[in-house]
């Protein structure tokens, strides 16, 4: 086994956002140094960081810097290019691996993999060519939904295949580029299961969350998400899976869709934390973001066990800003409710610019809580 990486030393981020904000956070905590390479200076992560390199991601140059500087580097959202993360690996140990940042950054190779793995997905198609087009609409049939290949996310570069009539016409709005062909599935729940995995093959898995979406975006979560012994049983057997799959050191999420007869389809994988999982920080014996600082450096994952009967999570958008600033001493009357802001300095429709979390005796108790909260701010968040 390799040594832990120990307190003292500096953990390098690639990714500026709200995610390596609250990585930096449970780092400091743990008393490390942490060093951050972001094309905004002065985002989330940097206001924290004790090193900040302003620098795109394509400037390797930067990226070798940022890992000349770390004893480990890991990554805060996964656009980031696998070339930087190739830089990187040369001068530290980069986890999750490139391997698994080149396969969860496109979902034609996420399904691929599971495809190999045997892991249940919707019915799907490669679409390269309008010729790919026209045969995936034939064999797996309308209503579809059309997904860009990469950089897609909260509903980005998706568009629905009512008809194979505006199927082209879809593709063009995309841009003729690569592109997932998915059947439309008629889930009656989303939900997520959240995990660490160490270098030894360790696994500490999260109760699955039901997760709740609006415009694409998610809006609330709830954990534990309600589901029958089965499906979560059964939610932790796939997350696992495919974490044995990409051979994760780290924190990662995976996405799933509850079907009606009770059965689970995977739809994403994130090998980062995720807003599903911010719930954590109050909600668990060791949160994502300590469990990511553990794994990457070695330590003991700790254990992901659940403290309260119940918690939830609402995300606040920037739409909240657009009429007046929010009310936080009204919402922070409600009790079991923390407010957690990520620093952004301006405030745009469907910008995730923080989020209320709220802990009960009880999982319906959390998200009346949280919900009501949120609406005390003086604009529901979504209306």
């Amino acid at each position: 086994m390799t040594d832990p990486i120990l307190p003292g030393s500096t953990l390098g981020v690639l990714g500026g956002g709200q995610l390596g904000r609250m990585f930096a956070s449970e780092a400091k905590r743990m008393g490390y140094r942490v060093a951050v390479l972001a094309p905004t200076p002065d985002g989330p992560t940097a206001q924290l960081a004790d090193l900040v390199i302003d620098a795109p991601y394509e400037d390797l140059d930067a990226v070798e810097r940022l890992a000349r500087a770390s004893d480990v580097v890991t990554f805060e959202f996964e656009n980031v290019p696998t070339a930087a993360a190739d830089t990187a690996n040369r001068h530290a140990p980069v986890r999750p691996s490139s391997h698994a940042l080149h396969t969860t950054q496109n979902r034609l190779r996420e399904r691929a993999l599971l495809d190999k793995l045997g892991l249940p997905s919707a019915k799907h198609a490669a679409v390269r060519e309008a010729a790919d087009l026209e045969a995936a609409m034939r064999t797996v049939g309308t209503p579809a939904v059309l997904k860009s290949a990469s950089s897609g996310y909260d509903g980005k570069g998706q568009r629905k295949v009512e008809d194979e009539t505006t199927g082209v016409a879809l593709w063009e709005e995309l841009g003729r580029q690569p592109c997932l062909y998915e059947a439309f599935v008629p889930f009656v729940a989303e939900l997520s299961v959240v995990g660490a995995r160490s270098m030894d093959g360790d696994m500490a898995l999260y109760e699955p969350s039901r997760n709740d979406h609006v415009n694409h975006i998610l809006d609330v979560s709830v954990a534990p998400g309600s589901f029958d012994s089965q499906v979560a049983r059964r939610a932790k057997e796939l997350a696992g899976a495919v974490f044995e799959g990409l051979d994760l050191v780290g924190v990662a999420c995976v996405e799933m869709f509850l079907l009606a007869d009770g059965g689970l389809l995977v739809n994403e994988i994130a090998p980062r934390p995720h807003n599903s999982g911010h719930l954590t920080i109050e909600a668990c014996a060791t949160s994502q973001f300590e469990a990511q600082v553990r794994t990457v450096t070695g330590l003991p994952m700790g254990a992901p066990d659940q403290v309260c009967g119940g918690a939830a999570m609402a995300n606040l958008l920037g739409d909240l800003w657009s009429a007046a600033p929010p009310d936080w001493a009204a919402a922070l009357r409600t009790p079991g409710v923390r407010l957690h802001l990520y620093g952004k300095s301006e405030a745009r429709p469907g910008r995730k610019m923080g989020h209320l979390t709220a802990t009960a005796q009880s999982a319906e108790e959390a998200e009346r809580l949280v919900r009501t909260a949120r609406a005390q701010l003086g604009r529901l968040a979504h209306p």
